[in-house]
């Protein structure tokens, strides 16, 4: 995994002023991956909805996830194609 180098500084910022965190990726419509700008820190939601610090064991959690969020909205499309023609 790639190693991000903080600036003591940024994480003196966030420790003072808290975090500036933006959606780095839509998993599905419920569950969103998080970064500070500032520090690189990266959050996600579990599966309470609470954020929580993205670790390796999340990020795959997250990648399966959204194989199978995709496939599901994929089928369910294809289904409401093939039906609206008849």
């Amino acid at each position: 995994m790639k190693k991000t180098t903080t600036n003591p500084a940024s994480k003196l910022i966030c420790d003072f002023f808290g975090h500036k965190y933006e959606v780095s990726k839509k998993v599905t419509s419920h569950v969103k991956e998080y970064t500070c700008k500032c520090c690189k820190k990266q959050l996600t939601t579990n599966s309470n909805g609470n954020l929580t610090e993205l670790t390796p064991k999340y990020k795959e959690i997250n990648t399966i996830l959204e194989e199978i969020y995709t496939r599901r909205m994929m089928r369910l499309k294809s289904k409401t194609l093939s039906s609206s023609i008849y």
